[in-house]
């Protein structure tokens, strides 16, 4: 057993991958993942992985069942391989929202997913701001779960925005605001929301003030955009000056960025955990790498170093 660090990525974001391979100065790992002419998943590994310490670099996104696929697939292609490690980092983890029953007779996806995950070999799992935190639980192996929030502080920072204030889409996600709050020294206000039915948002009332104020939305995603232009709406009615957004993973479900372009958001800053059309930039979003964070991270994990210094 040699160690060796080794990176391969699916189909889902290889251009993450090829960024996360540059910073740690190593080149991607050759494999053949595709699809054989029935439609299955055709995944061939063209190195010798055997004693190697191997991360398959592949984010849950649309098609989130294709891709899904291509990581089980491959982890079990390393695991028969004789790698000596494997470690699954999935940037964005699909499935997220379906971490508990909301009703009778309904699955927990992000469990079962969790458990495909393992049953397939993986060791590990690295992955960047989990919807649900509590979905680190469902993995019964060790789980490194990364942040965004500082890196996309660091930007809003240093756009030097007159006044900020920080606002929580949501009451869930008053922690994740009241943490950028600090990082960039604002106020914060909390939008309460109920949702009908999936997708769908409305407002129901706001704590804070944000009257001649400038506004940073922060949520964790941003999916068919509906919550995201609906909070806006209601902080320029209460005398905002100006809306920002700042997201860890654009979804950008439908025809959301078409909504946002049409918004009067002034800019929606989101990373790369997920790839972004070129019709991004059109809709007024601005997408941050989170490459060297995570090469930093996989090169702790790879010579057993702490990641706490990372999460701060």
């Amino acid at each position: 057993m040699d160690g060796r660090l080794l990176i391969f990525t699916g189909n889902a974001n290889p251009a993450l991958a090829q960024e996360i391979a540059r910073n740690l100065r190593i080149n991607l790992g050759r494999a053949l993942v595709g699809t054989f002419k029935n439609g299955e998943t055709r995944v061939k590994i063209h190195d010798n992985v055997r004693g190697c310490d191997v991360f398959v670099i592949q984010p849950t996104c649309t098609p989130v069942d294709h891709h899904l696929m291509e990581l089980l697939i491959m982890i079990d292609a390393f695991r028969r391989a004789s790698a000596a490690r494997v470690t699954a980092v999935i940037p964005y983890y699909g499935y997220a929202k379906q971490e508990k029953k909301t009703s009778g007779r309904e699955p927990i996806s992000a469990k079962l997913v969790a458990n495909l995950i393992r049953t397939a070999g993986a060791d590990r799992v690295l992955t960047m701001d989990l919807h649900a935190p509590a979905i680190e639980g469902f993995f019964d192996i060790p789980v490194d779960h990364l942040q965004a929030s500082p890196l996309l502080a660091d930007y809003i920072r240093e756009l030097n925005l007159p006044n900020p204030v920080v606002v929580s889409p949501d009451t869930g996600g008053v922690g994740r605001a009241n943490r950028f709050r600090e990082r960039i020294g604002a106020g914060l206000a909390i939008i309460a929301k109920q949702r009908p039915e999936p997708d769908t948002a409305e407002v129901i009332e706001m704590v804070g003030e944000v009257e001649g104020k400038t506004a940073i939305i922060v949520d964790d995603m941003i999916s068919t955009g509906g919550t995201l232009i609906e909070a806006a709406q209601t902080l320029l009615a209460r005398g905002a000056r100006a809306v920002y957004a700042c997201a860890t993973h654009g979804i950008f479900a439908e025809n959301a960025l078409q909504l946002i372009a049409e918004s009067d958001l002034v800019e929606t800053v989101v990373t790369n955990t997920i790839p972004q059309p070129p019709t991004a930039a059109a809709a007024r979003v601005r997408t941050i790498s989170v490459a060297p964070l995570f090469a930093e991270a996989i090169m702790r994990i790879h010579k057993d170093l702490s990641l706490s210094a990372l999460f701060s």
